[in-house]
């Protein structure tokens, strides 16, 4: 699918390129397109799953090959099911002990469209699994509790000064890197006008006691403005960091600003 991809993005390339060619510039953008959509949708996908402790983790357990299930941040500690006594409809589970992962395997001819076990981790979090079984193909199940994440978030935080954490935090949206316990959010809002300022939020860290917004800010006065913090830091700021003081008329800049989690 890749090869498919990258071919027809090279050859509409060609036919886009041409300057007289009237019907091989539309052949050649549509070759592009097919070719990003190609490459945009995987032939095999792994299946990333959020969780809740007590609750259901609805996934793919593989037919006729191994299941993997892997905990974001945690491992295994035990699984438990019901035997039926029946070989054809009792599904094995193993527990790989390095990186406390489990795998899944079903005997040929297993008739029930699902399989259900419960899981408890070592984290103490328990989940109830619930599996259809289908396919050929293994199968890899990623599963992300986001209080584990939360739970590191505040460790991180814990160990450094409050000033420390805003920089390292800034730091990490400036580079655009991710970091230990924050959850990532590119999600684009609608831009609100603050004066003669256009100001979008473009991206968001969020952690256990900060969060992080990522803005993006224009002039639309005919005159140069100052990035003022007053200005654009909300209730609850806790840093603010831009590369630029100064924006020209139509200029448009990054602006990184740190709030407590209970700033709006």
């Amino acid at each position: 699918m890749a090869q498919l991809g990258w071919g027809a993005i090279g050859g509409g390339a060609v036919l886009a390129g041409r300057p007289y060619a009237i019907t091989g510039r539309p052949v050649g953008t549509a070759l592009i397109c097919l070719g990003a959509l190609c490459l945009a949708a995987p032939a095999m996908a792994d299946q990333s799953i959020p969780a809740a402790d007590n609750g259901t983790v609805a996934c793919i357990a593989s037919a006729k090959d191994l299941t993997r299930i892997s905990l974001a941040g945690d491992q295994f500690a035990s699984v438990s099911k019901i035997s039926t006594g029946n070989p054809a409809e009792d599904f094995k589970i193993v527990n790989e002990p390095v990186r406390g992962d489990i795998y899944l395997s079903v005997p040929d001819g297993f008739a029930r469209p699902n399989l259900s076990f419960f899981g408890t981790t070592r984290k103490g979090y328990v989940y109830k699994f619930v599996c259809q079984v289908r396919g050929n193909d293994a199968e890899q199940v990623f599963v992300t509790n986001t209080a584990i994440k939360a739970e590191a978030a505040r460790d991180w935080e814990v160990r450094s000064s409050p000033e420390d954490s805003a920089v390292r935090l800034a730091q990490a949206m400036y580079r655009s890197e991710t970091i230990e316990g924050f959850e990532v959010r590119s999600d684009v809002l609608e831009p609100v006008t603050v004066g003669k300022l256009e100001v979008q939020q473009v991206g968001e860290y969020r952690g256990a006691d900060l969060k992080g917004l990522v803005l993006r800010v224009r002039n639309t006065g005919r005159d140069a403005l100052p990035l003022d913090e007053n200005m654009l830091a909300a209730k609850g700021a806790v840093a603010f960091m831009t590369p630029v003081s100064e924006l020209a008329p139509g200029q448009a800049a990054a602006v990184y600003l740190i709030q407590s989690n209970g700033g709006r």
